[in-house]
């Protein structure tokens, strides 16, 4: 009986190792130079974005040790986008007037914090308002902070756009003057002040490779087809318009996920990255979540208005490092290029606040393409997984049920 028991705990053992045991293949690899501390930080380069994948789940940075021992140094992902911080300051409004230049809105701010945006609210639709801002100790001189300053509304059947926000260089004044241009009531509501803190984030321009547009008079749409010179992570796009007119369109961004080539030609499956308003006020710069592409498609909606003169496109991602801590002396190498492995999961991402500030960068060595062994040809005796779940549940229940006749004749 125990004989039994024992050839078939070495099937379930074998079994088990078959369909969960095997280990991680990967099809490139970088020698990692001169670690020589426990932190260091390693900059992807772009060549690597087209063979990882789309999360960047599969990068692994093993160890081997003078032992030949294999270790794994965790790491983490970091990217460096923008720090944004916006902290209310609270006022009080203490005076609206009007008279035949516009109306009048004086806010005081009783503490010493500088501001550097106003958030305005209207009860009113379809608005195009210039607007000047000034400053004062004391209510009786007065220093503009922006003049002639373009809000405005647009809400139709085809539009819905709202720009309302004025943005200006940090100030700090006990009053504030805002004077609407307005011979009608702007229908003021409410303000939020608030000092607006933005650090850019760091950026890799990419380069395009080719722009291709044309119009679709029937669905009133321009399309241009942007493509890169090869797969990178992409975060922003910015359009930059020739036409001196006021112009206002939706725009719809998207990649290419896959594509098949039928007998009619190539068929793309195209996801949308972000969408938006192109217009003449804001500066036309979208931005998304880091996203693996290598092709773009830019749908703007002309409805009935002419097509834009586009001077120029511009695509750029967020620079990405992998803050890594090596613990033993190994020959250490950066491993990627494996669809079938989760994101891994260290214990430095609870404790990133211990991590230096300051890390040495590592330098990758040339890519080398892993060889594989050859796969065998023959078909495998269970194409589908659960024939596997099924027999390992078959085996433990073969195993109970002989654990307990054991136990019984004991």
């Amino acid at each position: 009986m125990n004989r039994k028991v024992n050839i078939i705990f070495c099937l379930f053992l074998f079994v088990c190792f078959s369909a969960n045991g095997q280990i991680e293949h990967y099809n490139y690899k970088r020698k990692l130079q001169n670690v020589n501390g426990q932190w260091h930080k390693i900059v992807i380069p772009n060549e690597m974005f087209g063979k990882v994948s789309d999360d960047l789940s599969d990068i692994r940075i093993y160890g081997i040790t003078s032992k030949r021992d294999t270790i794994e140094a965790p790491y983490i992902l970091q990217l460096a986008s923008e720090e944004i911080s916006s902290n209310d300051v609270g006022f009080r409004l203490i005076n609206q007037s009007r008279n035949e230049k516009g109306y009048y809105y004086t806010f005081e701010i009783p503490s010493k914090n500088p501001i550097n945006q106003i958030n305005l609210d209207f009860n009113k639709q379809n608005f195009d308002w210039r607007v000047k801002l000034e400053g004062s100790h004391n209510q009786q001189e007065w220093f503009t902070i922006v003049d002639n300053y373009r809000i405005l509304s647009i809400k139709n059947a085809l539009t819905n756009y709202r720009f309302t926000r004025l943005e200006f260089p940090d100030s700090k004044y006990h009053y504030y003057r805002l004077q609407i241009k307005s011979n009608r009531n702007p229908g003021f509501e409410k303000a939020k002040i608030t000092l607006y803190e933005f650090i850019d984030g760091n950026y890799r321009d990419y380069n395009i490779k080719s722009i291709k547009t044309h119009e679709v008079k029937q669905a009133k749409q321009a399309i241009i087809d942007i493509s890169l010179d090869q797969p990178v992570s992409v975060s922003c796009l910015k359009i930059s318009i020739s036409d001196t007119f006021d112009y206002y369109r939706t725009v719809t961004i998207k990649y290419i996920t896959d594509s098949v080539k039928t007998e009619q030609g190539w068929k793309y499956d195209y996801h949308t990255l972000t969408s938006g308003t192109l217009n003449s006020i804001e500066n036309n710069e979208f931005r998304c979540n880091s996203t693996i592409l290598q092709k773009l498609r830019i749908v703007i909606h002309n409805h009935d208005n002419e097509p834009l003169a586009i001077e120029s496109f511009k695509v750029k991602g967020y620079v990405h490092e992998l803050l890594v801590r090596f613990t033993e002396p190994a020959t250490y190498c950066l491993t990627y290029g494996n669809s079938n492995v989760d994101r891994p999961c260290y214990d430095i991402d609870r404790f990133v606040d211990k991590i230096p500030d300051s890390l040495a960068k590592l330098q990758l060595g040339v890519e080398q393409e892993l060889e594989k062994e050859e796969i065998s040809k023959t078909t495998p005796l269970f194409k589908n997984k659960v024939w596997l779940w099924l027999i390992m549940g078959v085996i433990i229940l073969l195993l109970g049920w002989f654990s307990i006749t054991i136990m019984r004749k004991e």
